[in-house]
């Protein structure tokens, strides 16, 4: 069966002299938390001249230090709640709801702008802000170290914009001037909604970039090892050499990837593709979709959250213990040359 083809769509892309910089520098903006995407986006908003400007952690945060570090000031999110015209919430999804129903809510007021990085608890009703707050999204995509390390050399990721409640009839400006500050319009940033971002982004993250790759890995991995190959070789065969072929597809396409490789992985890609990813794969995929559409994945992940979220951390320990990952501390050790400009320092984010 041939893959559909439909109409490329009519989405709305801005760029940089589509967003005015001057409305989110005129704002006091407060940035909650300060993980992967929270660090990235106080420190962009600060050098592209936010100057009112304060992250919201709780007292005991781990992330304190690290944003004092940097020279920003630390508030509590009441304290956020009650200051600031723009709030940015980018704390855990399954923290979200909780935080803004005891902390943020109660003292919120009419004229505020309320952002979010992900559609999730807006999308799902967990959520709910008064209607007299302007409520929109703004996401870069890709992982917030990726959106520092593209900014701080100049360039962006390409983000998404969306607009939930709009009562001031200015909440696209603000959050195209946000995004601009944050360097999605030197890529571009596309227009959605907060339902098409939620189960795009959920399906994409499950099925293929996190839940799909990373099962591939494993699985590929495991195949060579217990055929009796080196679990070196398997590690660079699996593993490592992921990132040479997605720097090819991302910089140009599949048509890219094949062109700089070999004429025998391309056939071999061609042949045997099928074979691993079958249209019972797909179906699987329709499965997982029809899951986030329906708000059965966000209820599981709530409901696991609410009983301490003992099944998840089961998984990231027995993830964290898989073979593949001691081979690949002790290969990584090896190759002093990609210790240089990590993405990822836990020490500072």
């Amino acid at each position: 069966m041939d893959p559909p083809n439909p109409k490329v769509s009519d989405m709305k892309v801005f760029y940089e002299n589509d967003a005015d910089l001057s409305i989110i520098q005129s704002k006091k903006v407060a940035v909650v938390g300060y993980g992967s995407q929270g660090h990235a986006h106080a420190l962009n908003l600060r050098e592209s001249g936010v100057k009112d400007l304060v992250v919201a952690l709780q007292p005991n945060s781990q992330s304190k230090p690290k944003a004092e570090q940097e020279g920003l000031k630390v508030v509590t999110p009441t304290e956020a709640a009650k200051w600031a015209d723009v709030m940015m919430i980018l704390t855990p999804d399954e923290k979200q709801a909780v935080l803004y129903a005891n902390e943020i809510e109660p003292h919120t007021r009419k004229g505020q702008h309320l952002m979010f990085g992900h559609g999730f608890n807006i999308h799902y009703g967990l959520v709910k802000p008064r209607k007299d707050m302007d409520v929109s999204l703004s996401a870069p995509k890709g992982p917030g170290h990726t959106l520092r390390n593209q900014y701080t050399q100049g360039r962006g990721l390409p983000g998404l914009i969306a607009i939930h409640q709009d009562p001031s009839g200015l909440a696209q400006a603000t959050a195209l001037s946000y995004s601009k500050a944050i360097g999605n319009t030197r890529a571009g940033v596309i227009e959605t909604s907060f339902r098409e971002e939620t189960e795009t982004d959920l399906f994409g993250e499950q099925a293929v970039l996190c839940g799909g790759l990373v099962e591939l890995i494993k699985a590929g991995y495991e195949t060579l090892v217990e055929a009796g190959y080196a679990p070196e070789m398997a590690y660079f065969e699996c593993l490592h050499e992921v990132k040479l072929i997605v720097d090819l597809i991302y910089e140009g396409g599949i048509a890219n990837m094949n062109y700089s490789i070999s004429n025998t992985a391309e056939f071999g890609e061609y042949v045997t593709g099928p074979r691993i990813i079958t249209s019972e794969t797909k179906a699987a995929m329709k499965k997982v979709l029809e899951d986030i559409q329906q708000g059965r994945f966000a209820r599981d992940w709530v409901l696991e959250n609410q009983a301490g979220a003992p099944s998840f951390q089961a998984m990231r320990r027995k993830m964290s213990n898989h073979p593949i990952e001691e081979v690949g501390e002790k290969l990584r050790a090896m190759m002093q040359w990609s210790k240089s400009n990590r993405l990822v320092d836990r020490n500072r984010n």
